[in-house]
């Protein structure tokens, strides 16, 4: 099955509701947003300000309209509250791959499992769905809380790729690769309920 940017793709358990963001949702992640200005200091985009909030939610849009990624806005039901962002990035349906990725949570929501329920219903969604082969996952050489997560999920480490991204402040970042294969998947998906 091909990855459709055009669908309205709903991925939700009793924990957490990822659904398309829009431009309707700027209210509901401006406070997580302007909370904590180092909240996306290992991204090339960083949302700390109204304006760099605005940007990010028209990026992903557009960059949805161009079938380049496809974000989400996280819905925490057990706190009732919007919790932050994730995306299918780089999306290849000839070579039946995707990234998961630019994932953002505010403070309260971290080290509370729901990231987990998040990666769960996107990686079932990739395997199960799309029976895509491969699910890659990248980060900040630097982002060692990201780096332990994704091997938390069951990411297998593929190496560094030097200088590779350029942060919005002129740093040349190291990208450290993961990913998850499809006849991984089976292994690794009870460990994530």
């Amino acid at each position: 099955m091909n990855f459709d940017c055009s669908a309205d793709i709903i991925l939700q358990d009793e924990r957490t509701l990822l659904r398309p963001l829009t431009a309707a949702d700027y209210p509901h992640l401006l406070p997580i947003a302007l909370s904590d200005e180092k909240l996306l200091q290992y991204s090339p985009m960083p949302i700390y300000s109204e304006e760099l909030l605005k940007q990010y939610i028209e990026t992903a849009i557009i960059e949805r309209q161009k079938q380049q990624r496809y974000t989400f806005i996280i819905f925490d039901k057990r706190a009732a509250q919007y919790a932050g962002s994730t995306s299918f990035l780089n999306i290849s349906n000839k070579d039946q791959r995707l990234e998961i990725g630019a994932t953002w949570l505010g403070k309260p929501f971290q080290q509370t499992g729901l990231n987990r329920h998040n990666k769960y219903l996107m990686l079932q969604y990739a395997f199960e769905q799309l029976d895509f082969e491969r699910v890659d996952f990248k980060t900040d050489e630097r982002n060692t809380a990201s780096r332990t997560a994704i091997e938390k999920i069951g990411g297998q480490y593929e190496g560094i790729l030097r200088s590779h991204t350029v942060m919005y402040d002129g740093f040349r970042r190291n990208t450290v690769y993961y990913s998850i294969l499809r006849d991984e998947w089976p292994a690794i998906k009870p460990l994530l309920r």
